[in-house]
């Protein structure tokens, strides 16, 4: 962990919080005060390198040891956000960032100052897609968090909903379900396809629907369900733009019912049979 309380430039807001991509916009720095546990530490980092943030601050953390439990929960962390943490002082971070306090319980009305009003994860997101400037993501301890002194020195509250029998999140867990929510303000590139589905050549959907209209004149429909049913599975299709291998494997499928219902035709018309009973 590098720097130390008082050290020169440990929470100054400069090119630590920049974007890596050169879009100009600022990622947010993570600050976790007077944390508990250096596991909560160490999953702490692990969020942020999951979702692009390296600048890491705490506030008199506990001893953060190469062998122990923070390094162990940090993954890949350990490589880069762990080790190059600052230890800042709470002065520090309010003087140098726009911030952002991380609370469970909110006050209800404006008679709640230090609570309220608040920001849900999504709304925070939204909020600072409009402005460029040093910002500090701010959670405090695993028992009790900030308190109403430490919240009403910072410039904003973001609470995450959650079911009001228990509302209180693990510090970790809070900090993994803020920063997804903010991942686009902090990852310029994910490992999902930009595109996420290819839809089948429309030659094939059209094949598709011919077979699927004759399965229905073949299994006996009258015509006005049968163009019923035809407009329902052309709506379903349209909605659920199949790829080109799930249209081959429908095609594939019809393709081969239908051969069995002709041959079942030419049966009963070769003995004399109904292949089956007519619909009423």
């Amino acid at each position: 962990m590098s720097g130390g309380e008082g050290s020169e430039g440990s929470a100054t807001a400069t090119d630590e919080g920049s974007d890596d991509s050169g879009g100009g916009r600022r990622k947010p720095v993570v600050v976790v005060v007077e944390p508990e546990t250096p596991g909560n530490v160490g999953t702490i980092a692990r969020a942020m390198k999951n979702f692009g943030l390296s600048d890491l601050k705490l506030v008199d953390p506990p001893e953060i040891e190469e062998d122990g439990e923070a390094y162990g929960f940090a993954g890949h962390a350990r490589e880069d956000v762990l080790p190059n943490a600052d230890e800042v002082t709470f002065d520090e971070v309010v003087a140098n960032y726009h911030t952002v306090g991380t609370t469970a319980i909110t006050g209800e009305d404006d008679r709640s100052h230090e609570r309220f009003p608040f920001k849900t994860p999504v709304e925070l997101r939204e909020s600072l897609k409009t402005v460029d400037a040093p910002t500090a993501i701010v959670f405090g301890r695993e028992g009790r968090g900030l308190n109403n002194e430490e919240l009403s020195r910072l410039d904003e509250v973001c609470s995450i909903p959650a079911d009001d029998d228990y509302p209180v999140l693990n510090l970790g867990q809070a900090a993994t379900v803020l920063l997804y929510e903010l991942r686009d303000l902090t990852v310029d590139e994910t490992q999902l396809p930009d595109t996420e589905v290819t839809r089948a050549p429309e030659a094939d959907v059209e094949r598709f629907h011919e077979f699927y209209g004759e399965f229905l004149a073949a299994t006996g429909q009258r015509e006005h369900v049968r163009e019923k049913n035809e407009l329902l599975m052309r709506r379903l299709l349209g909605r659920a733009h199949p790829t080109e291998r799930e249209i081959h494997t429908l095609l594939g499928t019809f393709r081969k019912a239908n051969a069995k219902l002709e041959h079942a035709d030419h049966l009963a018309a070769k003995y004399d049979e109904p292949p089956y009973p007519k619909e009423q």
